[in-house]
């Protein structure tokens, strides 16, 4: 069965952060919807202009296996204080479903949320105050503390995927994806 993942955008989402992992989550034959909270067309961190596949009030965020918070501002910070996107990571972590969050997503969605309180985790130098309770594993690319992933910023973002698709899919398969994109 193909595994599903949800990615959240706003208005000012880092692009690159988004696209690079999803990509890499759909070449693992990941399905990945992307939810918005800010209407069905958005524009980026950098003036890109993203199309939702739907919006967060019509999805349903039970059937996923993964969801994916991408940085950028202040994208994050509307993420961060959206009542519906909250809600629905707290659900995905309390059944146990995986959840992934790259740049200023660690701090200003999880850890301002209080999901990363006892965890080890990264997120762009500069916002590790928001990062409540939270372990900071410096120097890291990504981090891993039980289903939650994340991941320090633009840079990292192949390889967050390639772990997102290691415990999705399996290391075979990001290992494959890792040798056809000459990473």
């Amino acid at each position: 069965m193909n595994k599903k993942a949800l990615a959240f955008i706003a208005n000012g989402t880092e692009e690159g952060e988004l696209i690079n992992v999803v990509d890499i989550l759909c070449r693992a034959g990941v399905d990945v919807k992307l939810v918005s909270i800010d209407g069905e067309t958005v524009t980026s961190s950098h003036g890109v202009k993203l199309v939702a596949d739907a919006l967060i009030d019509g999805v349903d965020l039970s059937d996923v296996d993964l969801l994916f918070i991408p940085g950028g501002m202040p994208g994050s910070k509307r993420l961060g204080e959206c009542k519906a996107v909250v809600s629905a990571i707290s659900s995905a972590l309390e059944s146990g479903k995986r959840v992934a969050a790259i740049c200023a997503a660690p701090a200003l969605v999880l850890g301002a949320n209080g999901f990363l309180k006892g965890k080890r985790g990264i997120c762009f130098p500069g916002f590790e105050a928001h990062m409540d309770g939270c372990e900071i594993a410096f120097g890291a690319r990504f981090v891993t503390d039980g289903n939650i992933t994340t991941a320090r910023g633009l840079g990292c973002a192949i390889d967050l995927g390639l772990e997102l698709v290691r415990l999705l899919v399996g290391d075979d398969k990001a290992q494959e994806i890792k040798g056809k994109i000459q990473y």
